[in-house]
């Protein structure tokens, strides 16, 4: 899985406009708490890159994941307060932004599977695999997923969410958690073997 997580981070930083060091953030916080508009526009340029790759992550269609990146950003200027500038801020806004995604998509469904009694280990992919075809490319076959496949398989591969997390987050059962992350698994292995077909063809 660490090709996938790899290929986000560098998506991340590529479409990020920058770093300020912890200082210079404090700094601008404090502006953008004081409702200062071009504090405020800095803050959104600052990290606008990084968390539209986010909600494209878990968004179906781009005006979705647009949509997404503008409700979390007002989610954030409205709750710069509950941030007591203490940690990192970039964690701040990464988790602030996961839950606005989540509860923003929370109409979808998810399909159940409290039977299920396969391990989610079995369903470890072979690293020979996924060496064949770049992140990138894993990335696009990741967003081919189910929404409740690809929801699940974000929040445990790319955030490090603990299926009792994901449960909680999710309002779903861990079992559940379980089940998606299995299936998300197996069938992105799927993907990836078709691709690699049509790849020898060529």
């Amino acid at each position: 899985m660490n090709n996938i997580a790899e290929g986000y981070i560098r998506m991340e930083k590529a479409y990020s406009a920058g770093a300020f060091d912890n200082t210079r953030i404090i700094e601008l916080i404090e502006r953008c708490r004081k409702d200062e508009r071009i504090a405020q526009e800095e803050l959104f340029k600052l990290y606008a890159g990084k968390m539209m790759t986010l909600c494209r992550r878990y968004a179906q269609f781009e005006y979705e994941a647009e949509d997404l990146l503008q409700e979390g950003f007002i989610r954030l200027f409205k709750n710069l307060t509950s941030f007591r500038n203490e940690g990192s801020f970039d964690g701040w806004v990464r988790k602030l932004f996961v839950h606005s995604i989540l509860k923003s998509l929370s109409s979808k469904n998810f399909h159940h599977d409290d039977h299920l009694e396969e391990s989610i280990h079995d369903a470890v992919m072979e690293p020979l695999i996924l060496d064949k075809i770049s992140s990138e490319e894993i990335i696009s076959l990741v967003n081919e997923l189910p929404f409740g496949y690809k929801t699940v398989f974000n929040l445990a591969i790319m955030e490090g969410y603990s299926h009792k997390e994901i449960a909680e987050l999710m309002h779903i059962e861990e079992v559940t958690s379980r089940s998606q992350l299995l299936k998300a698994r197996k069938m992105l292995q799927k993907k990836i073997e078709a691709s690699n077909k049509v790849l020898k063809n060529i």
